[in-house]
């Protein structure tokens, strides 16, 4: 259906903190280059691993298909926390104290770090110290709060059960972590990304890494635009890693959307951040624009390309925001792509087993603001050969998944099989004549599945809707104008431009005639 403008819900996505005076431009790669290392992705991870190697004196060269801070870092909620929902019992159960402890402790050294590189450089990026909450108003969310209370107090991390809260509405307890933050992400890179440049370091936006290949002496990074980077080591911080390597990592990750709204509210947005842990589950904190606090919400997961109706999330937002707060406006609603990981820790470290030179970060899940500091500090370590006790608790070949591999290995196929056989039965939803502006849907053009959309001017773009990556059928998106996998969680643009990976090559256009 084709996307409208309801309740002051802007018609296209455009998240706040893009919004922002956009970041220096830089150059497309124009020729072979050598350095000591590349750092695919420039995301908040690539950013913040660049510009600690040159802080080491590596020769480091970032590449980016798009423009820096275009995916996942410019469509967050900013939080910097080691509140990532109930999690500390799961792992303590799941995986033992010490690893609970000490991805807490990986959380803290990421804030302090964080909080240290704002004073170092004085950055000024709406910095301000927050207490966060989850929160629950069932009897069920309530007994996770106080299990998790249970697991807070075995690993000595500060917190506190309470059972009245500022929010407008009831809640029957809430776990409160004190003395966590929320910041303007794109402002604080922006500081840094200066740095990187003072450092020596090299930077190149519109191009898009599509190979890795060599051994341990050399790897060589191919790009789309046949030019290479030559490097002793290559960080894959590409969100999803868009060179597999065999590490099988399209079955390791769960991708999932979530969706997001900054909202001027009727009443007041109290100070705090807030997580309900009952389905579904709204987030809430707020940041200032002229001394006036604007809402940001969020929530309305799922599994990427899984949703008929992707407005409807928005929309299911802004009726939450207006339930409790009063809505006067939307000026900015935008969504996000996070992976989760087998057991919801990232992997960070050695891509995979006997390519030593190969690193990856990713499965941040929805917490890429701590995480990623983690990854930058853990890969420096590793790429300079210094000692990290972090490597392994992220490291992405850690022996103990090697069970739930393969138990997702079959979840996530029996999955896909399931998917790849319903899309490849489906033909078009609609007659191309059919199509009105600015609508998106599958047509069946002389037999064949094909993607359709007709632009405001009324011309139309035609892609296959077969995926790049392993040839699942792609699904619209109506929210958010676009072409999703199901499968594995690739993205494409209304011309066929990947998005999201995994896929690194773009989709076939399709001619009427």
């Amino acid at each position: 259906m084709k996307p409208e403008q309801e309740n002051n819900i802007p018609n296209y996505s455009s998240s706040y903190w893009r919004e922002h005076e956009a970041t220096r431009e830089f150059p497309s790669l124009q020729e072979d280059i050598q350095v000591e290392a590349a750092v695919i992705g420039g995301g908040m991870a690539g950013i913040l691993t660049t510009y600690f190697l040159t802080k080491e004196g590596v020769k480091v060269a970032l590449l980016e298909g798009d423009v820096l801070l275009n995916g996942t870092t410019g469509h967050t909620t900013a939080k910097v926390t080691a509140q990532h929902s109930v999690m500390y019992d799961k792992l303590i159960k799941n995986e033992g104290e010490d690893t609970a402890r000490l991805y807490y402790e990986a959380q803290v050294e990421a804030m302090n770090t964080i909080k240290s590189l704002i004073s170092e450089h004085e950055i000024n990026c709406d910095y301000k110290n927050q207490d966060a909450y989850l929160h629950a108003g069932t009897e069920y969310g309530k007994r996770q709060l106080e299990i998790e209370k249970k697991a807070y107090e075995q690993l000595d991390i500060p917190g506190e059960l309470v059972y009245d809260s500022p929010l407008p509405f009831d809640t029957k307890a809430a776990l409160k972590m004190p003395d966590q933050a929320h910041f303007h992400p794109v402002k604080f890179l922006q500081t840094l990304i200066d740095e990187i440049i003072k450092n020596g370091g090299l930077i190149f936006e519109n191009t898009t890494a599509v190979n890795l290949k060599g051994n341990d002496d050399s790897i060589k990074v191919e790009t789309r635009n046949n030019y290479s980077v030559t490097c002793d080591k290559a960080v894959m911080a590409s969100h999803f890693p868009f060179d597999d390597t065999t590490g099988f990592y399209f079955s390791r990750l769960h991708p999932e959307r979530s969706y997001a709204m900054a909202v001027k509210t009727e009443k007041e947005v109290p100070e705090g951040m807030y997580l309900g842990v009952d389905e579904p589950g709204f987030s809430l904190r707020h940041t200032e624009i002229g001394g006036e606090k604007l809402a940001i919400f969020g929530g309305e997961n799922h599994k990427t390309g899984k949703s008929e109706d992707t407005l409807r999330h928005f929309n299911n937002i802004k009726a939450f925001a207006d339930r409790h707060f009063g809505v006067q406006s939307v000026p900015y609603r935008w969504s996000a792509q996070d992976l989760i990981t087998l057991d919801e820790v990232p992997y960070i470290g050695q891509a995979v087993s006997g390519k030593a030179n190969i690193f990856v970060a990713t499965g941040f899940k929805k917490w890429g603001m701590t995480n990623s500091m983690a990854a930058g500090l853990l890969l420096t370590d590793l790429i300079t050969d210094k000692p990290n006790r972090f490597a392994d608790l992220f490291a992405p070949t850690r022996s103990h998944l090697e069970l739930k591999d393969g138990k997702s290995f079959i979840k996530e196929n029996v999955d896909v099989a399931s998917q790849f056989v319903k899309s490849h039965l489906e033909r078009g939803s609609i007659e191309l004549d059919e199509l009105q502006k600015d609508e998106g849907a599958v047509v069946n053009i002389k037999g064949k599945r094909t993607g359709a959309y007709r632009n405001e001017k009324g011309e139309l773009l035609l892609v296959d809707t077969t995926c790049t990556h392993m040839k699942c059928e792609l699904e619209w998106n109506n929210g958010e104008r676009s072409w999703d996998c199901p499968c594995h969680g690739s993205r494409f643009s209304v011309s066929g431009e990947v998005i999201e990976g995994p896929a690194s090559e773009p989709l076939s256009r399709v001619n009427l005639e």
